[in-house]
């Protein structure tokens, strides 16, 4: 009886204590926060929400396959301002607001108060790091907003780190905020990435050793020729179709094989126009992945890359060439190479990707209107010559209008202030003008946009888009199918339409469910969804919602 009792109490005592173990356990697992090691952003600039599935057949399964098969897809994700470019695109992304807020209101933009052109990311108060040109010259400094990288380095006390890479400046330093440790882009003069000194006085170790390897003359030198048999390639049109498509200079056509070894010629700018820029954009983001040890942290790291060649290969062939095809299934192969590093080095489940655009891309006009459809290509140049000749006569004002760029009238606001010019008769006058242009749809007075006879859709565009010191006094809107330029082969982008603002919007790895979603969202609420999965604060200018569905 006794040696039963004391085995009761024993076993007793043995099952408080493995209870109370248990309990101790569950509370240190509940008291740290989850959060994934690394998340991992990618902007594919200029790419078509329908890019997803115009080459879904010949996709790999490790790329965007992959992502649509195991992550989460926003199916109608929209851009809720114009004008719909790179740097207001990106800025938006990271930042979950608008121009009229966050100050980015193009990739160059007029400074209304003095009349003087500024490109988003100046800054002239720093130098290069890598380079002595004035490619190093730039910062965020110009953005109004913080980034959900920001409000991350906030969150941890500044123990996260945050990088950002893009070819283009604006695609590396935007992203990665006011507070990140570094952002690096390409200098074409050169043919090395580098900084600025708003981030660090000397490239770390890992970034010289990258471009002492010198990879754009390593790309460049293997040529460009169709990663599959040319016949193939049944989504694009026959390859140098005339009026389409752009050529490189020093080539006849623009045609398979291109020869990068022989048109290089110490310009390692030419590979910003091939799918390599993409190839080498990525093979910089793992070596910074190694140099920094991103996700090897205790706490949550950020790595913000854009991938910036989709964009130059869309502006010069066009969304329905080869090219744009083949850059495409290469981005694929690279995308899928790039998953299955960050697998193995950060491990697969423990990191977050999500993949976007910043904008998309019309179909070259001439394709258009070879196929019946109604577009053309509104030269705005001559239209600004009769334009100021008019106010001229009328007003005894020379160069009244500055330019129309981002689809806007930038007024001479000092010259006109000095004649003592009517603010409201000028810009009757110059709507009245703009609206007998064949190409032009609406013209806006930013100022009164609620009182235009304009779909609702569109004022709220034009509303977001409008900041007060960076925007032109009118916005221009044309008709679908019709863009601003003043050549015929190519594409360009920055209106309202769904093929400029339709993107792509995927969520994929740690705390992200498998499934998709039809109904409206919004470029400014991937900031919101990231901030939640993170459990951090929004960016302070953000105006996004998370997206719910997205998240476990």
């Amino acid at each position: 009886m006794t040696r039963k009792l004391l085995l009761s109490i024993g076993f007793a005592a043995a099952t408080l204590i493995s209870s109370a173990q248990t309990k101790k356990a569950q509370t240190t697992a509940q008291s740290t926060l989850p959060r994934p090691k690394l998340i991992v952003g990618i902007v594919v600039d200029q790419m078509r929400w329908d890019y997803l599935y115009r080459y879904f057949d010949r996709y790999q399964a490790g790329g965007f396959k992959r992502m649509l098969n195991e992550g989460f897809t926003c199916e109608n994700t929209l851009i809720p301002y114009i004008p719909t470019v790179t740097a207001a695109g990106h800025t938006c992304i990271y930042t979950g607001s608008v121009p009229s807020i966050h100050g980015i209101a193009g990739n160059d933009f007029i400074v209304q108060a003095t009349g003087k052109s500024m490109y988003c990311t100046d800054d002239s108060t720093v130098v290069a790091v890598g380079s002595n040109s004035k490619a190093g010259k730039m910062s965020p400094r110009n953005m109004l907003t913080s980034t959900v990288t920001d409000e991350l380095r906030f969150a941890t006390n500044f123990r996260s780190k945050v990088i950002g890479i893009a070819l283009k400046d604006r695609g590396g330093i935007l992203p990665a905020g006011h507070a990140a440790n570094a952002a690096y882009w390409f200098d074409d003069a050169n043919g090395s990435w580098i900084s600025s000194t708003y981030y660090m006085t000397d490239l770390p170790a890992w970034v010289k050793n990258f471009n002492a390897g010198k990879p754009a003359e390593k790309y460049l030198n293997q040529d460009w020729n169709t990663l599959y048999p040319i016949n193939t390639y049944v989504q694009s049109e026959p390859d140098n179709t005339p009026g389409h498509e752009g050529k490189f200079s020093g080539t006849e056509a623009p045609t398979f094989p291109i020869k990068t070894s022989a048109l290089y010629k110490g310009n390692a700018g030419l590979i910003r126009s091939t799918p390599y820029g993409n190839s080498m954009t990525l093979d910089l983001a793992r070596a910074a992945v190694d140099g920094e040890n991103l996700g090897k942290n205790v706490v949550t790291d950020f790595l913000a890359v854009s991938l910036s060649s989709t964009d130059y290969v869309g502006h010069q062939f066009g969304p329905n060439s080869v090219e744009a095809e083949d850059t495409y299934l290469r981005l694929d192969k690279d995308l899928a190479a790039f998953f299955t590093y960050l697998d193995g080095k950060v491990g697969k489940g423990n990191y977050t990707v999500f993949l976007t655009a910043d904008h998309g891309a019309a179909h070259n006009a001439n394709f258009l209107i070879d196929h019946k459809v109604p577009a053309g290509v509104w030269n705005d140049g001559p239209a600004l010559t009769g334009l100021n000749k008019m106010l001229e006569e009328k007003y005894s004002v020379k160069r009244a209008v500055l330019s129309f760029n981002n689809y806007q009238v930038n007024f001479n606001n000092t010259e006109l202030r000095k004649q003592k010019v009517s603010d409201a008769a000028i810009k009757l006058d110059v709507i009245q003008y703009l609206m007998e242009q064949p190409a032009i749809a609406y013209a806006v007075d930013m100022q009164r946009v609620e009182e235009a006879n304009i779909p609702a859709a569109l004022k709220e565009r034009i509303q977001n888009g409008y900041s007060p010191e960076h925007s032109g006094a009118i916005q221009i809107v044309l008709k679908p199918g019709w863009y601003s330029g003043h050549g015929q082969t190519g594409t360009t982008h920055g209106t309202w339409n769904p093929y400029d603002a339709h993107i792509p919007l995927i969520f994929m790895g740690w705390g992200v469910k498998h499934g998709s979603l039809t109904r409206e969202t919004h470029m400014t609420d991937i900031a919101p969804t990231v901030s939640q999965l993170l459990h951090i604060q929004a960016p302070n200018g953000n105006v996004g919602t998370a997206i719910g569905e997205v998240l476990k």
